[in-house]
């Protein structure tokens, strides 16, 4: 009997959190990215930018602009494309008499209050997972952003073609796979790289009981376990890349799930009664224990490197495979309606790792772009501590 509910209530305990999910999402709207500057403000940047420099269009003699309809479209072109209207109604503004401070103040509020992630030229971000559903949409963000976006995975394909992808969006290479079959030899081949990022993404849902070729629980070790090493095997890369001011940065995805996880140390694997709803729930729950530790430890240690965690909501991608018949054919007409695109499950996580917001701070769990409380046993701090050590002697470390 007591199998029969050891399989039973994690199933309850996951579609009622899936419910209560799909609830919250009926009536709140996706959290949206800041982008990049638009039109008219990347116009008024432009303006500041010569101001700031040359002076060029302005004369001080009669306080006024001097952007001509012609030199303003040729300069501010690339930007103004495809919005001829904005460029006219904003150079019929920048023509006008204006009181020369008050012009450059309202420029400069304009631009202070903006809220864009900034460019991340010059770094590098790892990404498991990237190269399908929300991993991907990570992995293409932070392309367009100036980063050199890494996909790991073990899918060689797979992952190619998500980087021609992305390298045609972006318009440059800003784009590498690196397949690895163990996480060892993979922190080996990235250790001389300057590494800002590390968006732990990969993961599986639901799956009948297999395991990894380590000889693990496929829920547990490749959403959790096999991040945990990894994170650890790159600490020292991430340590070298940060400094005061601007640290290096740890995503972990968890999930809603999580909340309805219970972490057995001594069954794991799952071995006693398997269950692929509380398997999977138990590594969840694993990925904020193991993050709110990790922050913990880099604090400790001075390390210029923020760990955090992001729950993308209930998300239209391939995961839900494994449902069974009927949760499938329930879950088609209610996918369209309610759940999120993979671009938008994967807005909080490039949130997390690139805007500027969010710098120094660690040990969050953060839903729908904003901050939220965990489960109970997430802040556990014992329970951290031997998470951490079963952890390490299961992987060697």
């Amino acid at each position: 009997m007591w199998r029969l509910f050891a399989f039973i209530l994690p199933v309850i305990r996951v579609y009622l959190i899936g419910v209560k999910v799909l609830l919250y999402q009926l009536f709140h709207r996706s959290f949206t990215l800041p982008e990049q500057l638009g039109c008219r403000l990347r116009m008024k940047k432009l303006i500041w930018d010569q101001r700031e420099g040359a002076c060029r269009g302005f004369d001080s003699s009669n306080n006024r602009l001097l952007f001509t309809r012609f030199s303003l479209r040729r300069e501010a072109g690339r930007f103004t494309s495809r919005n001829p209207e904005t460029v006219q109604r904003h150079t019929a503004d920048t023509t006008k008499d204006f009181d020369e401070q008050t012009v450059l103040r309202n420029i400069k509020d304009d631009l202070r209050n903006a809220s864009t992630l900034p460019r991340q030229n010059g770094t590098v971000a790892i990404v498991t997972g990237g190269a399908r559903g929300m991993g991907y949409e990570t992995s293409r963000h932070l392309a367009s952003l100036g980063t050199h976006v890494v996909i790991a995975g073990n899918e060689e394909e797979e992952g190619l073609r998500a980087v021609r992808r992305i390298q045609k969006e972006s318009g440059h290479r800003k784009g590498t796979f690196a397949r690895f079959r163990s996480e060892a030899a993979f922190s080996r081949t990235e250790k001389n790289s300057i590494i800002k990022f590390t968006l732990c993404s990969a993961g599986v849902m639901l799956v009948p009981e297999r395991k990894t070729v380590d000889g693990f629980e496929l829920h547990f070790g490749l959403n959790y376990l096999g991040h945990f090493l990894l994170t650890n095997l790159l600490l020292d890369v991430l340590s070298d890349s940060g400094h005061s001011g601007r640290f290096s940065r740890v995503v972990t995805v968890s999930s809603a799930t999580h909340y309805g996880g219970r972490l057995d140390l001594n069954d794991l694997q799952g071995r006693s009664c398997y269950c692929s709803h509380g398997a999977y729930s138990q590594s969840k729950l694993a990925l904020v224990l193991f993050t709110y530790h990790l922050q913990e430890r880099l604090w400790a240690r001075g390390d210029p490197i923020t760990a955090n965690v992001v729950d993308p909501g209930m998300v239209d991608t391939d995961l839900y495979q494994n449902l069974c018949s009927p949760a499938q054919l329930a879950k088609k007409p209610v996918a369209k309606l309610l759940f999120r695109t993979p671009a938008e499950g994967a807005s909080t996580a490039i949130y997390v790792a690139a805007s500027s917001e969010l710098e120094g701070f660690g040990g969050l769990y953060l839903y729908n772009g904003h901050k939220k409380s965990s489960s109970a046993s997430s802040y556990d701090k014992q329970l951290q501590e031997k998470l951490w050590t079963k952890s390490c002697a299961m992987v060697g470390l």
